[in-house]
């Protein structure tokens, strides 16, 4: 599964300076493929053809970007089982859950992105002339490990949809489905130069993307501390930033819920993908008066998880992705142990049965105070906090006392009650009884989760730069 060249003006192409790295199963911590690291010698020659092809593509029709979208979503659903596999082997995730959800929801973006499209108005009559919606240009994507393909799809379909073109740097830790990717949308036959994608790390490929003049807009998902590096230089060609950081959700339960329902239903959404999704619920609010119910019912739920070898159907929790992110999540459960907080499922250390690869027990703690770091720090990994309240007032502060915003989750069996709630909660996003997922809804964060929107129309906004045609009358 080597892949050591670039996609660059729509030919794969060799390095500037060859230097391979290991990708490695985190489920046998043994590497199984290779990949280049890029330079900014490679980011240079991709954003020189990014910006070349700009010019004819922010021309194309909408039929033919339609055209071009459906031949990359035919591309994509005929490999899926190919893509799925591939991000079990590189991040960990659990086949069934790759294939339902890590691929499936990738592929939405594109069949969404081909919706909205296909109804939007470029043009729009207002006051004493037009407004125009142009594509913003050249598009600089920046991506993480954690949901690989459903990361580089919510950025790089409404890019092409609008008009703008592409250089993509996905992680280094999880790349073999984005290259798969790649070839997809080679072979859909979009103009030489309209997508590009350079392989490297962040202070270097990832910095030279935020800092190259010729690039307009850079779109980051990842760490809050990244994302600053990125803003940082971004400014200094004033550039177009939207950005997902971190979150540390806050997940309340009010008194008039279903408890145990409702705490088993956020214990697994704590601990899909093996928690390593920034709008975890991973700070559960219960009423004082039942949590002990709530404990029992988190230790039913943990007790559900079945550990194990990622390509198994029946696995429901693999890996974290590597030693260091299985490193950090040990420290934070040992401070939670430290700072005195209840163990009511899991703890330290790898499950009994598993002897190597990045496991980590999901683990629940109880009496959790939000001055802990388990309640402060987004952890990233299988760790549930619950905290206790009083008032629903109290819940509220709780829940916003954080310098994150991504997300929120509310439950309730009355309706409105939870619609007062979550229209209190500083978040961009606030699930109402555990909905599901909808790819038309904005996504992104208040606060220290970020700014600008993915999914849907809002999403396609960030593409386009606004144009007023003043004194048009005809």
């Amino acid at each position: 599964m080597d892949s050591l060249k670039f996609y660059i003006d729509g030919r794969w192409v060799d390095p500037a300076s060859p230097h391979a790295i290991a990708v490695v199963n985190p489920a046998t911590e043994e590497p199984f493929a290779q990949i280049s690291l890029g330079s900014a010698q490679d980011v240079d020659k991709a954003a020189r053809a990014a910006w070349r092809a700009f010019a004819g593509y922010a021309q194309t029709s909408v039929a033919a970007r339609l055209s071009w979208l459906e031949k990359i979503v035919a591309g994509f659903r005929a490999r899926l089982p190919e893509l799925a596999r591939a991000m079990t082997l590189e991040m960990g995730a659990p086949i069934t859950f790759a294939t339902e959800r890590q691929a499936t929801v990738a592929l939405f973006h594109f069949e969404e992105a081909a919706r909205v499209l296909a109804g939007f108005a470029f043009e729009e009559r207002m006051g004493a002339g037009i407004v125009r919606h142009e594509p913003i240009g050249v598009c600089g994507l920046i991506t993480p490990w954690n949901w690989p393909l459903n990361q580089v799809a919510s950025k790089v379909a409404p890019a092409l949809a609008t008009g703008c073109t592409v250089v993509l740097k996905p992680s280094e830790i999880a790349p073999l489905s984005v290259m798969l990717l790649a070839e997809i949308i080679h072979e859909a036959g979009l103009p030489a130069g309209v997508f590009n994608l350079v392989n490297g790390d962040g202070p270097t490929v990832g910095e030279a993307i935020a800092a190259h003049p010729e690039i307009d807009m850079v779109s980051f998902t990842g760490s809050t501390g990244a994302g600053i590096r990125v803003a940082q230089l971004a400014a200094q060609t004033v550039k177009r930033v939207a950005q997902e950081l971190g979150g540390k959700s806050a997940n309340i339960i009010l008194d008039d819920a279903d408890l145990r329902t409702a705490v088993m239903t956020g214990v697994h959404a704590c601990n899909t993908n093996g928690g390593q999704n920034c709008q975890s619920p991973t700070r559960m609010l219960v009423h004082r008066s039942r949590k002990d119910e709530a404990f029992d019912a988190a230790r039913a739920a943990i007790a559900s998880i079945r550990l194990g070898d990622p390509l198994d159907p029946a696995t429901t929790m693999g890996p974290l992705v590597n030693q260091r992110q299985f490193d950090r999540v040990q420290s934070l459960i040992q401070s939670g142990l430290d700072e005195g907080a209840t163990l009511v499922a899991g703890g330290p250390g790898r499950p009994a049965d598993l002897n190597r690869g990045y496991y980590v027990r999901p683990t629940v703690f109880g009496d959790v105070t939000p001055a802990m770091r388990i309640a402060r720090e987004e952890i990233f990994g299988p760790v549930l906090s619950i905290l206790s309240y009083d008032t629903e007032d109290e819940a509220i502060a709780i829940a916003n006392d954080t310098p994150f915003g991504l997300a929120g989750f509310v439950q309730s069996s009355d309706a409105a009650r939870a619609r007062k709630v979550a229209n209190r909660i500083r978040a961009g996003r606030v699930y109402l009884n555990n909905a599901g997922f909808d790819r038309s809804l904005p996504f992104g964060g208040y606060k220290q989760s970020g700014n600008g929107r993915e999914f849907g129309i809002f999403g396609f906004r960030e593409y386009l730069e606004v144009k007023a045609l003043v004194g048009y009358l005809s």
